[in-house]
């Protein structure tokens, strides 16, 4: 297909197709959902997307490459991109200055014209979930319900071409991405349950990043933050049989302290809020799929009392993890 079908300077859409291009993918529509295979010769796997309305587009990449890629493009169309990095980390330099996305991490990009360097290394799995709006899209969120916007596009940028806001996936951000993951490979996703998953993840990342932000929060060193994630990973891998706190602390080499705040500081909760989160989580994927029962999945994830689990598994998703089962069910059932 020729670029001259889709050379729209104000389709922000443009981006991703020129995205696309570099991977040298064999696209069907111009703008519409559809999967795409890498070539042979390049890699394996395959980059989903979905445009649910016209001013949204998904896109999830999910593919190894034989060898290290760079990509150069320039950006000529102004717009807000959300991603989560779910496994492989990557590098990219805007306007000559580098950034990295890694694991576990959120970030939320302003872009107008600019020129982006991709940096994919070989033989590394790597999966992400990304969301792209144009600026018009952004303003209409932002808007107050007087018709005020106290966030601007332009103001956030200012003089740059480009800014970037990360911070670690929040834990309720995971559970949509996650969801977001599974409908992917499925063969009746609907667009109005994707647009409702976009607008909750871009709801939380604009209230963590634009609203809810706190500047004057203290910094930690970059040697802290990785005590701090192995951390969490010791909890996620030990979820069933955690260990306290102080356990935790010396096996990282962390003073309690540090790790209470530190975590706080980094995931936003304590270190066990984390741990029910993940849990939780957990569960309702577990549940979502009907494998097990409520007793089984709340031993799966933890919890020794089922009755204790069906209370705090209810006062997070509104509903009786038993109710909650046979309606996951029977939705399964009806496709």
């Amino acid at each position: 297909m020729t670029k001259a079908g889709y050379r729209n300077r104000s389709d922000f859409h443009q981006n991703f197709n020129l995205f696309f291009d570099g991977f040298e993918l064999q696209r069907n529509n111009v703008n519409h959902t559809e999967q795409m295979t890498l070539h042979s010769q390049m890699g394996e796997g395959v980059i989903r997307r979905f445009v649910p309305r016209t001013d949204i587009e998904v896109v999830i990449s999910d593919y190894t490459l034989y060898r290290n890629h760079a990509l150069k493009l320039f950006t000529e169309t102004a717009m807000v991109e959300l991603n989560y990095c779910l496994q492989g980390a990557r590098e990219v330099s805007v306007a000559g200055i580098r950034h990295e996305f890694v694991p576990g991490n959120c970030t939320l990009q302003f872009m107008n014209h600019a020129d982006v360097h991709f940096e994919f290394d070989g033989n590394q799995p790597f999966l992400m979930l990304g969301i792209g709006i144009p600026v018009s899209t952004f303003h209409h969120f932002m808007e107050e319900a007087g018709g005020e916007r106290s966030v601007d596009f332009s103001q956030l940028l200012g003089n740059r071409p480009y800014r970037i806001f990360q911070e670690t996936t929040h834990p309720a951000a995971s559970v949509v991405v996650k969801r977001m993951m599974q409908a992917a490979t499925g063969q009746h996703t609907r667009n109005f349950e994707m647009e409702c998953s976009v607008l909750e993840l871009l709801s939380l990342a604009f209230r963590s990043f634009l609203v809810d932000c706190n500047p004057e929060f203290p910094k930690l060193s970059k040697s802290d933050m990785h005590k701090i994630q192995s951390a969490r990973d010791i909890i996620l891998d030990r979820m069933v049989d955690p260990p306290t706190l102080l356990e935790l602390s010396r096996m990282i080499g962390l003073n309690d302290f540090k790790l209470k705040s530190g975590f706080k500081e980094m995931y936003g909760t304590t270190v066990f809020g984390y741990l029910r989160e993940q849990r939780l989580e957990k569960a309702f994927l577990l549940l979502e799929q009907g494998k097990m029962n409520v007793s089984e999945t709340s031993f799966a994830v933890g919890y020794s009392n089922s009755s204790y689990f069906s209370e705090v598994f209810r006062e997070k998703y509104g509903v009786n993890p038993g109710v909650f089962v046979r309606s996951s069910s029977a939705l399964r059932e009806s496709y």
